[in-house]
C-alpha cells in the first residue's frame, strides 16, 4: 500500500520554479517544502482517525507522499491540484490506490468529494497562497472547505503571509499557529478547527 517515490529533488525544484514563473498568484513558493516544515504542518493531525484527506495545492507531492506514509491502509487522500505541470507530474510519479489526484479549483472541492462517493473531509491540507487569491475565491474556498469538513476536522494551511487567518477566524471557532524558519520562504502555519454555523461565518463578512 505504499506510494511510489516522488522523482529526484532537482526534478521537484525544477518544476516547482517553473510553475511558479508561469502563474506565481497560483503557486506559493518557487521551492518545495522542506521535511521541517510538512513535520510542522503534521504535527496537530490525528492520523489513526483520518479517513478522507485533501490536500489543496499539492503541488510537487511533498506532502502528499509524506500523507500517504501515515494515512490508514483504507482511507482516501484527494489531492486538488490546478497546475498543469504539477498534476501530471504527480499522476505520474506517485502510484498509490488510495490517492486521486484530479485537476481542478479548491472552491468546487464538494463537487470533487461528490463525483468521488464522498460528501465529507476529516482534513484539508492548503498550500494554496490565500495572499496573492482574488478575494472572492479566497472566500469560496475557506467557506467551502468548512462546509465539508467533519465538526471535528481540521483545516490546516501552510503560507508565506498572515491573509488567510482573518478567513479562518471567520468560519472556525478555533485557530492555532506557529511558524517554521527552516523553509524558503519560511512559513506561517495554521491550525483551524471547530467550524463555525454558516449564519455566523455570514454575519462576519
Amino acid at each position: 500500500m505504499s506510494s511510489k517515490p516522488i522523482p529526484s529533488p532537482t526534478s521537484s525544484a525544477r518544476i516547482s520554479f517553473s510553475e511558479f514563473i508561469r502563474d506565481p498568484a497560483k503557486v506559493g513558493s518557487a521551492f518545495p517544502a522542506t521535511q521541517r516544515l510538512v513535520k510542522r504542518v503534521f504535527q496537530r493531525i490525528d492520523w489513526a482517525g483520518m479517513r478522507v484527506l485533501v490536500e489543496f495545492g499539492p503541488g510537487t507531492g511533498r506532502f502528499t507522499s509524506a500523507a500517504l506514509a501515515r494515512l490508514h491502509p483504507g482511507a482516501r487522500l484527494i489531492a486538488i491540484e490546478p497546475g498543469g505541470e504539477f498534476f501530471e507530474h504527480l499522476k505520474a510519479s506517485l502510484r498509490d490506490p488510495r490517492l486521486c489526484v484530479v485537476r481542478g479549483c479548491a472552491q468546487d472541492v464538494k463537487k470533487i468529494l461528490y463525483d468521488h462517493g464522498l460528501s465529507h473531509a476529516d482534513c484539508i491540507i492548503s498550500g494554496l497562497p490565500f495572499s496573492t487569491l482574488d478575494d472572492v475565491v479566497a472566500e469560496q474556498i475557506v467557506d467551502a472547505s468548512a462546509s465539508i469538513l467533519m465538526p471535528s476536522g481540521i483545516f490546516a494551511a501552510y503560507q508565506m503571509r498572515k491573509s488567510v487567518k482573518p478567513l479562518l477566524q471567520r468560519h472556525f471557532s478555533s485557530v492555532r499557529s506557529s511558524y517554521e524558519w527552516w523553509n524558503i520562504p519560511p512559513c506561517h502555519v495554521y491550525w483551524a478547527s471547530n467550524r463555525r454555523s454558516p449564519s455566523i461565518a455570514s454575519s462576519a463578512l
